[in-house]
């Protein structure tokens, strides 16, 4: 059984997220992978070069050019007769465009799935990542989004690249068009795959503090900044940094969690890290359940602290 990779990017570079998203669908058989855009061969070029990918499709257009889903969608619909399931990253590029495809082929969607057991069957988080639920279709066709941090990222092969096929465009459906797009630009590692985040809670009080503890400490680091939910509404930290349930997910080496309780939403967001170090007052907060290592004190006194060592052996 063949996959359909539906490959995120820029229009510069391929997505970090499609790899692992590739990785996912190699358990599930053959992968080949879509390339949709204006002027995106070089993209294409780049995933011929990935590890388990086998074929390339690439559809160049200008309704292409900003990957809005209302043109996507019946472009992946246009290419799915041959594919038993049609996947991508469970981005916010996955979660907009692969429900469409799904509702126009009418077959399920198995969404943020964190791992493959068989060709029918798949394991998702529910209730905000507190139950894993193994789910079973036995449909003919499949709409499948993958949870990025629970696969690893495909690699680069060092053998010849997999072929690169022209296909035709959907019409345009001009539905939609798009108007602008606004980001965050920095310097640090992106928030879903830096190495080490720093994440800052509703207990900094302020955004001044959150940037005067925070800040140094991610530097320090070479950290990403994170936030929590309630961070983010108390408009501490912007949206791009709130990691949760209804954020990012994320799943790096080290997670440093600073004044953050351990909401249930933003557990579901973190609890890959594969270490966590919380740093709260109260010593029954929830996030200390979640942690490797628990600084229970003052984080106003423990933050620079630490901060100060870290930079003395760095």
């Amino acid at each position: 059984m063949t996959t359909l990779v539906f490959a995120e990017h820029d229009g510069k570079q391929l997505a970090p997220a499609t790899r692992h998203a590739v990785t996912a669908a190699a358990r599930l058989g053959e992968v080949h992978i879509l390339v949709a855009g204006k002027a995106v061969r070089h993209i294409a070029e780049a995933a011929a070069r990935i590890s388990g990918v086998s074929r390339v499709l690439l559809a160049e257009a200008e309704h292409y050019e900003h990957l809005l889903a209302e043109e996507t969608a019946p472009l992946l619909v246009s290419l799915a007769k041959p594919y038993r399931y049609l996947a991508a990253a469970a981005s916010g590029f996955g979660k907009n465009t692969m429900p469409r495809a799904a509702a126009l082929l009418d077959c399920p969607q198995v969404s943020d799935l964190t791992d493959v057991v068989d060709a029918n069957t798949f394991v998702r988080p529910i209730y905000a990542g507190n139950v894993l639920a193994t789910v079973r279709s036995d449909a003919d066709k499949l709409v499948l989004t993958v949870r990025a941090s629970a696969f690893d990222a495909a690699a680069d092969h060092n053998d010849t690249p997999a072929e690169i096929h022209t296909v035709p465009a959907a019409p345009a459906q001009q539905l939609s068009r798009f108007v602008r797009r606004e980001l965050t630009v920095s310097e640090r590692p992106e928030l879903t795959q830096a190495r080490v985040v720093v994440s800052g809670g509703r207990g900094l009080g302020s955004a001044e503090q959150f940037d005067a503890l925070i800040t140094p400490l991610a530097d320090s680091l070479g950290a990403a900044i994170g936030a929590s939910r309630a961070a983010v509404d108390a408009e501490y930290a912007p949206n791009d940094y709130q990691v949760g349930q209804t954020g990012k997910i994320v799943a790096p080496d080290v997670y440093i969690a600073v004044g953050i309780s351990g909401a249930i939403q933003h557990l579901a967001g973190m609890q890959g890290s594969k270490t966590v170090v919380a740093i709260n007052k109260d010593p029954d907060a929830p996030i200390f359940a979640a942690a490797d290592y628990a600084l229970v004190g003052d984080l106003f006194e423990i933050v620079p602290q630490l901060t100060a060592a870290i930079k003395q052996i760095s």
